[in-house]
């Protein structure tokens, strides 16, 4: 599994950027995302950015990979907390289907006639 974690730019240097992020500082590949200047927030994976966040992503992000780090570390207490977001198990079909952009045929499917409903 890849996860992206959040970053804040702190200093540009052509092609990179150092950042901060979940208590570290890296140097990170910015090539995949253009130019970046300070206080932008990026996600990052194998020390370059794939994708710029704006700065309540990011957060919402970061809020995640720590109740992701406190289960794992058997914090129930924290395992059990509000991710901040539906997660698609929770959400009713008419809410999945918005989110995937309406109902779709998987090859050589069917959608039901209305006689059969």
């Amino acid at each position: 599994m890849c996860i992206g974690v959040p970053m804040r730019v702190i200093e540009v240097r052509g092609l990179q950027a150092w950042c901060d992020g979940r208590g570290e500082r890296r140097r990170i590949d910015t090539s995949l995302v253009g130019p970046c200047s300070a206080d932008e927030w990026l996600l990052v994976f194998l020390d370059a950015a794939r994708e710029k966040l704006d700065a309540t992503l990011a957060a919402e992000i970061d809020a995640t990979l720590s109740l992701v780090e406190r289960a794992l570390a058997s914090d129930a207490a924290m395992a059990r907390a509000n991710a901040h977001f539906e997660l698609p198990s929770a959400l009713g079909v008419d809410d999945l289907i918005r989110l995937t952009g309406g109902a779709q045929v998987a090859h050589g499917g069917h959608r039901p006639s209305e006689e059969s409903t």
